[in-house]
């Protein structure tokens, strides 16, 4: 069983939570002592709190949205995926970029992204002259399907 070491930084802030035990992330909230207003097509940085430790260099933290403010409201991680390296022990904080033209008010304790701890492979680097083939070849985006 894998360990992540979560410490406060904020007496408010509260530990990332699975909603329900399928869940594959954890929730973040938002450890803001008033509302921060997302302007239509701005980002903001909102923290949470908390600084973490992971396992090992063998673990990464990734950031995803939550799918229920990124569909019904457009607000998402600015950088998609945010990516916490094993090796980091600043505040964990979220860039969300506001994607419609409303502003959107995030609140005090709101769940604003999910936390998933995956394992990292980091391959041995070969350079080579050739790649083997495939039947996709080269082919890139949209070469498989018409959509």
């Amino acid at each position: 069983m894998s360990i992540l070491k979560v410490k406060k930084l904020n007496k408010n802030a509260k530990v990332p939570f699975r909603a329900t035990k399928g869940s594959a992330g954890m929730d973040l909230y938002a450890c803001i002592d008033e509302p921060i207003i997302i302007a239509p097509h701005t980002i903001k940085v909102i923290p949470t709190g908390l600084a973490i430790e992971l396992e090992s260099e063998n673990y990464v933290a990734y950031i995803f949205a939550r799918s229920g403010l990124a569909i019904r409201h457009g607000i998402a991680p600015a950088n998609c995926v945010g990516v916490i390296d094993s090796d980091y022990r600043g505040e964990v904080c979220v860039g969300l970029v506001n994607q419609t033209d409303n502003a959107f008010t995030i609140l005090p304790e709101q769940r604003i992204a999910q936390l998933v701890i995956s394992p990292v492979i980091i391959p041995e680097i070969e350079l080579v002259d050739e790649l083997d083939d495939t039947e996709r070849g080269s082919g890139g985006f949209g070469s498989t399907g018409k959509a």
